[in-house]
């Protein structure tokens, strides 16, 4: 698909129908991705650009009250920008004001439409635990049901958590081990006992099964957001 560089906004021709050009063509194709039920990555990506161009704009207005004919060298991939005795009326600043001013509602209404898309297909996943859960749940098992599908997508999960001084963070790895296809003798229980028997490495696993009730792609929207449920599950199951 057609993507954006992260230094968009400078590298190249400074201009602002160049850049509208840029920016309609990655969002157009953002929108057939999100028209395709296809959310990752390129759900990651609308947001890392949005964010840059949100905190770009925050930092250029503070610098204007602060230091209005000079802003300061920094590195834009820190969501800054190299910037050499700029004043207010200055051609170039003007460009990018108006880029911005341009760009950043138009990466608003499609950041909108990917949360109502993540949101569609989040209210449509039914998660329950499968047998009796263990009081640990950070490491076990997940079965990914498909919409319609008789297959079952067998994942190895293992949550963990960041820190940092001001907030905590839940991440997720899965691996998956195996696609097994059910019928009437093999229930997502009787999957959970086969795989007790196979894999010793987990004697006591928690697991639980997510299926959808939408049809949408596995790798780019089911999976990712399948991942991030648990991990809401989880969390309330532990607090």
């Amino acid at each position: 698909m057609n993507t954006l560089p992260i230094n968009w906004l400078t590298e190249g021709l400074l201009d602002f129908e160049y850049k509208k050009y840029l920016l309609l063509a990655y969002l157009q194709a953002v929108k057939s991705e999100f028209g395709q039920h296809r959310l990752y990555p390129v759900f990651s990506d609308l947001i890392m650009h949005y964010r840059n161009l949100v905190q770009l704009k925050e930092h250029k207005q503070l610098v204007y009250e602060q230091f209005p004919q000079r802003i300061s060298r920094a590195d834009f991939e820190k969501l800054e920008l190299v910037y050499q005795k700029i004043v207010e009326d200055d051609e170039t600043m003007q460009q990018i004001e108006e880029i911005i001013q341009f760009a950043t509602p138009m990466f608003g209404e499609t950041l909108e439409e990917g949360k109502e898309l993540y949101d569609f297909v989040e209210r449509h996943l039914e998660i329950s635990p499968v047998g009796i859960t263990p009081i640990y749940h950070d490491e076990g098992y997940l079965f990914l049901d498909t919409y319609a599908a008789k297959e079952t997508q067998v994942y190895m999960y293992r949550i963990t958590v960041f820190k940092n001084t001001y907030e905590q963070y839940r991440g997720i790895h899965t691996e998956h081990l195996q696609t097994i296809r059910r019928g009437l003798s093999l229930t997502h229980e009787n999957l959970k006992v086969r795989l007790l028997k196979e894999r010793k490495e987990l004697p006591n696993p928690a697991t639980f099964v997510v299926i959808a009730k939408v049809p949408v792609p596995l790798e780019q929207s089911l999976l990712p957001i399948a991942k991030r449920s648990l991990v809401k599950y989880v969390t309330k199951l532990s607090a």
